[in-house]
Formats: structure tokens, sequence, C-alpha cells
């Protein structure tokens, strides 16, 4: 079952079993200038994303039956890289690194706020502005259009957050780059505590550039961070 309106700003899809929580999402979106569709299982939000093409997905952890978390890894695994926005009801370094590792770029937490789930969409949907450059670095090409790369003429699929990532490292060569700087240029803002979610999508974004048996690019300075160089 599915809702849809007709709106002419960014479509977004809501994959959430609590109808009292998805109309009271689908107004906030409405009235902000998005164009939101309801599915109230992961079988019809799966259905809506071929159907729908939406610009951005947010689907909660908790599912009747069924986990958000196998969805979101479904549509990572089938070539699905749209932004993928879990709602979440804890926020232990387990579960974020679960969010991320079930291929989310983000999280947001229950009780439900408005502004601070607003915030986050218009982060993740911000005006695609023509865009040309390309960043390159030791064979590896990133397209700022595309949002893809390219390395040993093999085009690499990326997630909004690894591309972010992956750009800000390659804005910066052969630079160190804190822990610290990472979370505030990529993610915007710091996480309370310590968690390992950069190591998670530093080690995704090593599978996927080094996957054709190319050799590292982002290396470990233990202690420090990351840095952008030749072996």
């Amino acid at each position: 079952m599915s809702v849809s309106t007709l709106n002419h700003g960014p479509r977004i899809l809501l994959v959430e079993t609590d109808e009292g929580l998805a109309q009271h999402v689908s107004l906030d979106l409405r009235e902000s200038g998005y164009d939101p569709i309801v599915a109230y299982d992961a079988t019809s939000g799966l259905r809506q994303i071929y159907e729908s093409q939406p610009a951005l997905v947010v689907v909660d952890r908790m599912l009747a039956g069924e986990s958000g978390l196998r969805l979101c890894n479904h549509l990572r695994q089938v070539g699905i890289s749209m932004p993928l926005l879990l709602m979440m009801a804890r926020d232990s370094i387990d579960d974020r690194v679960a969010c991320l590792e079930a291929g989310a770029d983000d999280y947001f937490l229950k009780p439900y706020r408005t502004e601070e789930f607003l915030k986050l969409v218009r982060l993740y949907l911000k005006p695609n502005t023509a865009n040309t450059e390309q960043l390159k670095f030791d064979g590896l090409i990133l397209d700022l259009a595309t949002r893809t790369a390219v390395r040993n003429e093999q085009t690499i699929s990326l997630t909004a957050k690894e591309f972010e990532l992956l750009k800000y490292l390659m804005e910066h060569p052969r630079e160190v780059l804190t822990r610290e700087q990472i979370l505030e240029n990529v993610w915007g803002y710091d996480f309370l505590g310590e968690s390992n979610v950069i190591e998670v999508y530093i080690r995704y974004l090593r599978l996927k550039i080094e996957d054709q048996g190319g050799r590292r690019l982002i290396h470990t300075v233990r202690g420090v961070g990351y840095v952008l160089r030749e072996a």
C-alpha cells in the first residue's frame, strides 16, 4: 500500500509501518516542498523505488516482521545508489555501525523531531548544480557531475557518503587528515563519543577502488587519521 501526492519537489520515499508516524513525516515533507510517497512494508517500498524513482529513501530500522537494515542492504547489493536514511531508536556504537554496514548514508533518531529530520534531508538533497570538474589522483578519477569514480577503466558506483568522503580525501592529496577533520567536513557534525564510523567507510572505499587489483591509495596514519597518497 502506498500513497502519493502531486508535488513538483524532489520525490522522497518513506518506508514506515507506523501509519501515524508516516502521516506526520509525510506532512512535514510536503510542507517543505518535497513529494512524499509512503510504503508500509519493505516489499511495497522496493516496488515503489523501481516505479517512482525517488531522489531519497527513508527507512525505519524496525519494520513490522522484518528489518529495515535488510532492505537497505538489498538495495545496495542490486546497485541502487540514491541516499538512504535510517530511522533508529538507539544510538549505540553497534547501532551506528550496523546502519552504515547495511549501506545507509546516515540516520536520525526516535522520537521523531521535525527540524532535525528536515535538516538531514536538505543536506542530502542539495541542488545539483552543473559541474563538469573531475578530481584525479594516481589513476583514480572522481567525476563531480555523475558522482562516480573510475579506476583501471572500471566505473565505481558510490553512495552519497562514500562520494563525499572520497571527494574530501582527493581535495587534500598527500595531506594527513585527522578523524575530527573528516567528521566535520564530510558528516557536517561530530559523533558523540568514540565510534568507528570513519573506519567503516574507509573500508568500503578501499574495497571498491582496489577491487581490480589497484594498489592502495588510502593509508591509515595510526593515532591520527588517513592520507591519500601513492603507495
